[in-house]
């Protein structure tokens, strides 16, 4: 029997209900439980593939080709549950089926409204594609009392009453603000997001209160009384070092055991030890490595979400610290700007789309080959350490990418045609922008006896994509002849997946996404390797 537990928001936006949803959901499943979590969010856009990334971070790309709030990513990484398309839902999604279906004639001549037609298609969404899952952790994006999210917390009233009390529950995050003006820690604020709330029809079982200090009983027992419950049911969500932390957090705090007591359910004590481990590692680590993170979104750290995690997660694998410097890669287009990576112990090139920032890329990926720092380039980045090498190994001075218009050598462009399994999927330069990038898991074949290979340990992997140019395989006997190895390529052989410099301590460019797969348990194989290369290249500097 699936129960579902509803997370919704109040008081203000980017309190952490995602991670608050990840850490119970690693708590249930220490517990013995089966979970899944999804994420429903309120805006208009059918998917966030389109957003710019300061309105929106990351995008996450799941393996069926899902572009998905960044969220799911937290899911992943604590859970190791492995999110799919159903996982994902904006109201843009619930209205395109909605108006599909009128258009289908499927609702017999009557007035399509928000309620039923829409509540009930957010109900069916909440409940699709479950197996034998314990647990379902359904969390409701935005602020209660947005208009925009006014559909999705009325489907979840009414789901609640659909499946009984018994089998739903309801936790609501909230701020309680110390205000040290007055020297008090202020529960007013959710009081009055748990009456908007109530408003609506929900009576939060649980809250989960985020402060940046203790509250002292008195105010837990305000909230408590105000808010209509049990004092053991309002949780202290404080502020940590980690965000790796906050199972453990919440476990002291007797989270997971009131979620356990509502459903009426017995369980045995979590085991709790991994991360722990996780934890001890983090705060206590043997060094300190620098690395370079050259991008373009470096003035929202969200953007490069999952990145920053991997990186950590390698740094978790060595044992080590990771201290990031983000750095705005149009910084490098300034004479003599890059002399500024002289100290870093490696260079990691992201993703990104368009010209801006470009050439500052290109020179960043320059300066790691040329003084033999570890360079890492992901996506867009790999494509620039290409472009690069074509420039000033390969001698093709007119390099460059047909993403930013005609140039003398195509070294990347625009693929229109490639395999996926047993399909074939084509894309043409005028066709829709959203959803229409080679998107999700591909399968790719490593060189035996190449580095990628012996990191990997395999010669057959499969990563997740999210990018519409590629690495132009007319190239690949030149760039070949001027030391850039193409260690990994699609099964059919066409598309370059993965290029190294041989002779380079470290010089690997991934055409993939490795850091979507990387869980502070399970480090991700290319991270762990870089952050060596740089613990090593710490010892030269």
């Amino acid at each position: 029997m699936t129960r579902f537990i509803f997370i919704t928001g109040g008081v203000v936006s980017s309190l952490g209900k995602g991670l608050s949803a990840a850490s119970l959901a690693a708590l249930l499943q220490a517990r013995g439980f089966k979970v899944r979590l999804r994420k429903f969010d309120p805006y208009l856009n059918v998917d966030p593939g389109t957003m710019s990334p300061y309105q929106h971070g990351e995008v996450y790309v799941t393996d069926d080709g899902a572009e998905t709030d960044l969220d799911l990513g937290h899911y992943e990484r604590y859970t190791g549950v492995v999110t799919r398309r159903s996982d994902s839902v904006t109201t843009g999604r619930i209205y395109q089926a909605v108006i599909q279906r009128e258009r289908r004639g499927e609702y017999l001549g009557a007035t399509v409204q928000v309620i039923p037609h829409v509540t009930d298609a957010i109900k069916e969404f909440i409940q699709a594609d479950i197996g034998d899952e314990d647990f379902v952790l359904v969390e409701i994006g935005g602020t209660v009392g947005d208009i925009e999210s006014l559909p999705f917390v009325e489907a979840i009233r009414q789901l609640g009453n659909d499946v009984g009390r018994e089998r739903a529950m309801y936790v609501h995050l909230t701020l309680v603000p110390y205000i040290p003006s007055a020297g008090e820690i202020k529960t007013k604020p959710t009081q009055h997001s748990v009456k908007e709330l109530l408003g609506l029809g929900i009576q939060p079982d649980i809250l989960l209160c985020r402060c940046d200090r203790v509250i002292p009983e008195g105010a837990k027992k305000k909230i408590a009384l105000f808010c209509n419950l049990r004092e053991e049911r309002v949780i202290l969500a404080q502020d940590v070092d980690t965000i790796y932390q906050v199972p453990r957090a919440y476990h002291d705090e007797g989270f997971d055991a009131q979620v356990c007591a509502h459903f009426g359910i017995p369980a045995h004590e979590p085991d709790l030890g991994r991360w722990s481990e996780i934890v001890s590692r983090v705060r206590r680590p043997e060094g300190i490595v620098n690395i370079a993170v050259v991008g373009k979104y470096t003035h929202l750290l969200d953007a490069y979400k999952s990145l920053g995690e991997a990186l950590t997660h390698g740094g978790i694998a060595n044992n080590v610290g990771v201290k990031l410097d983000w750095i705005d890669s149009e910084i490098f287009e300034q004479p003599d700007a890059v002399q500024q990576l002289e100290s870093v112990h490696g260079i990691l090139v992201p993703g990104g789309f368009g010209e801006r920032g470009s050439e500052g890329k290109i020179a960043a990926a320059c300066f790691a080959r040329e003084k033999r720092v570890p360079y890492f380039g992901i996506c867009f980045g790999m494509q620039m350490a290409v472009i690069e090498a074509a420039r000033h190994l390969a001698g093709l001075s007119g390099a460059g990418t047909t993403e930013f218009g005609p140039c003398a050598d195509p070294v990347v462009g625009l693929m229109t045609e490639w395999t996926r399994g047993n399909q074939i999927e084509r894309r043409n330069a005028a066709g829709d922008l959203g959803g229409t990038m080679r998107l999700g898991a591909y399968h790719a074949t490593l060189e035996p006896g190449s580095r990628v290979a012996e990191i990997y340990g395999s010669t057959e992997i499969s990563e997740r994509h999210r990018h519409r140019y590629e690495v132009n395989i007319n190239y690949k006997a030149q760039l070949e002849k001027a030391g850039l190895r193409f260690s990994g390529m699609s099964p059919d052989g066409l598309l370059p997946e993965i290029v190294e410099i041989p002779d380079h301590p470290w010089f690997i460019g991934v055409q993939y996404h490795p850091e979507l797969k990387s869980k502070p348990f399970e480090p991700h194989p290319l991270f762990t390797s870089f952050i060596k290369a740089a613990v090593e290249q710490s010892r030269l500097v």
